[in-house]
């Protein structure tokens, strides 16, 4: 009986350390201006998966929570680029941008200028994969530093060619 006891409390050790090693909390910029912008934004999010969304209209971050044995950031990312919204690991479509209301059309160029400078923060780079790597040098994801810290395999990080999840991306630094 004693035996049992233990297993069990074991199995459910074991369980809850499961569902915990699932869960992933992640932040990155996603442009927008209003009340609204945020609803469709934390809406889109949480259609990607994310069992938690919620955008600073003031910061321009938006911080997900999510089971990552269901989704991930770049699908997350690419669901809120559907609906207007340029943000850390996605550009929106001209198409999906027209959509929005005036009051959420945000300055594209302004935005693309500033992913540039600040790829990385407090020397961390704002690609998902890359964030814990420390794979900055001089502002830039700088893959030498990410193939390195093991961070260049994920397909959330720059790649060789210098590209984002296969896109142009203003924070990657080609390797040489």
């Amino acid at each position: 009986m004693k035996t049992l006891k233990i297993s069990l409390a074991f199995l459910f050790l074991g369980i809850a350390n499961l569902a915990l090693a699932q869960s992933k909390e992640e932040s990155f910029k996603v442009a927008g201006n209003c009340g609204m912008c945020k609803t469709k934004i934390e809406k889109a999010a949480k259609s990607a998966g994310a069992s938690y969304a919620l955008w600073n209209k003031d910061t321009k971050v938006l911080t997900v929570r999510y089971d990552n044995s269901s989704t991930n950031a770049a699908k997350i990312q690419e669901k809120i680029a559907e609906v207007g919204y340029d943000n850390a690991g996605a550009r929106a479509t001209n198409a999906a941008y027209d959509k929005l209301h005036g009051c959420c059309k945000y300055d594209r160029d302004a935005l693309a200028t500033a992913a540039a400078a600040d790829c990385c923060v407090e020397g961390k780079c704002d690609i998902p994969a890359c964030q814990e790597a420390g794979c900055c040098k001089d502002g830039k994801c700088d893959m030498s530093l990410c193939k390195e810290k093991g961070a260049a395999s994920s397909d959330s990080c720059c790649g060789k060619d210098g590209k984002k999840n296969g896109k142009k991306a203003s924070c990657c630094k080609k390797s040489e």
